[in-house]
């Protein structure tokens, strides 16, 4: 089992960026993925929310770790607080996260390469809007 939790200390963001094998971006929201037995950091998510669009800069697990249906469930929780901010646009980076793994929380690559999500309906629990993903395709 795991827990989602916000990285709320600079100190901590930049620790678990470490173990990720990315750079901690200092300003952005940041959540730690953390195996529930041992606390041990899984993965990890680094977001910002503008005024016009959310953008999810990383997604990544922790370097040697590999679950890809966790890191799943970490970007739609992601996705989820951009939502419930009032934000339902969001971008990604295929820098540092998986192609395959933004394709499957619902990212489409746009004609100018960029990673967008039109998040409108996704988590209203009336309906998947067809947000619906087969993992087995992806």
């Amino acid at each position: 089992m795991f827990k989602i939790t916000p990285i709320q200390d600079a100190e901590a963001q930049k620790k678990y960026a470490a173990l990720c094998g990315i750079s901690a971006r200092e300003g952005f929201f940041a959540y730690a993925m953390l195996d529930t037995d041992t606390l041990e950091l899984m993965g990890m998510a680094q977001f910002e929310i503008s005024a016009e669009v959310g953008y999810i800069s990383e997604l990544v697990p922790r370097i040697g770790y590999d679950d890809f249906e966790a890191m799943f469930i970490l970007g739609r929780q992601t996705m989820n607080f951009i939502d419930l901010c009032g934000m339902h646009k969001v971008k990604a980076s295929a820098v540092e996260t998986e192609e395959r793994l933004l394709r499957a929380i619902g990212f489409k690559k746009q004609e100018n390469g960029e990673y967008f999500c039109d998040m409108d309906g996704m988590f209203d629990g009336k309906h998947c809007s067809g947000h619906a993903v087969d993992l087995n395709k992806t």
